[in-house]
């Protein structure tokens, strides 16, 4: 499996949900990330891009909607609105914003952690993929970061699975180096192909069944690789 937790970004200015909600992801499997203001959140999507955010609309520098039209430049996980703003206009524009779902304070955790559920698993497929692929024995689980084979869990690390993940969303497309070292290590980093190339051999390692024939990561010479399910 994989030792990176999914990371949610939880963007409230007040300190009970953080108190209440952080545990509860923790709980749950995710990584909790705390921003307490607007410019905090777009921050920090921008230093590191969460695989959720859960946005509050009553910010105390900024109107959440706002927030969200600016995250929405940038960012296209998913996001979900935490708000005790319970009219319906409030919802449609929020959703007409970008936000992928719409949560009203108080709320039922069981209900929220459902929802994110859902949001993440949505996105997922809106690229095309599945979020769970099988192929033979190897099964891997977009929603929730885990790869095992026959049932066994094959420890990545996250820079293994963040790489694979590429790979296998890019629904037997060549990636390229320049999009992988992109996506996996910043735009500073585009050109240490090298550096990516000891990454695919570490990755054939733990997902092949035969690492010196690969069948599964496809080299495209010169160009990038290609996950190859077939």
């Amino acid at each position: 499996m994989s030792d990176f937790k999914p990371r949610i970004l939880v963007i409230d200015d007040e300190p009970q949900i953080h108190r209440f909600l952080g545990p509860a992801l923790d709980a749950a499997g995710y990584e909790p990330v705390r921003a307490d203001t607007a410019a905090e959140g777009l921050r920090e999507i921008a230093r590191k891009a969460p695989d959720a955010v859960i946005l509050d609309l009553g910010l105390p520098d900024m109107d959440g909607k706002d927030a969200l039209a600016k995250a929405r430049a940038f960012y296209s996980g998913p996001v979900l609105i935490l708000s005790a703003r319970d009219r319906e206009t409030e919802k449609i524009d929020a959703l007409d914003a970008g936000a992928d779902d719409y949560v009203e304070k108080p709320f039922g955790v069981g209900e929220l952690l459902a929802r994110l559920r859902v949001a993440l698993r949505h996105r997922i497929e809106a690229n095309g993929v599945s979020g769970v692929i099988t192929v033979g024995g190897l099964t891997i689980d977009l929603v929730k970061r885990l790869v095992t084979r026959d049932g066994a869990p094959i420890r990545l690390s996250p820079r293994e699975y963040d790489l694979f993940a590429q790979l296998v969303q890019g629904a037997g497309r060549v990636v390229t180096h320049r999009q992988l070292l992109t996506a996996v290590w910043g735009p500073a980093h585009v050109e240490d192909v090298q550096y990516l190339r000891v990454f695919v051999g570490q990755l054939r390692q733990k997902i092949e069944l035969d690492p010196a024939l690969p069948t599964l990561i496809v080299t495209e010479p010169g160009v990038g690789y290609r996950w190859s399910p077939d």
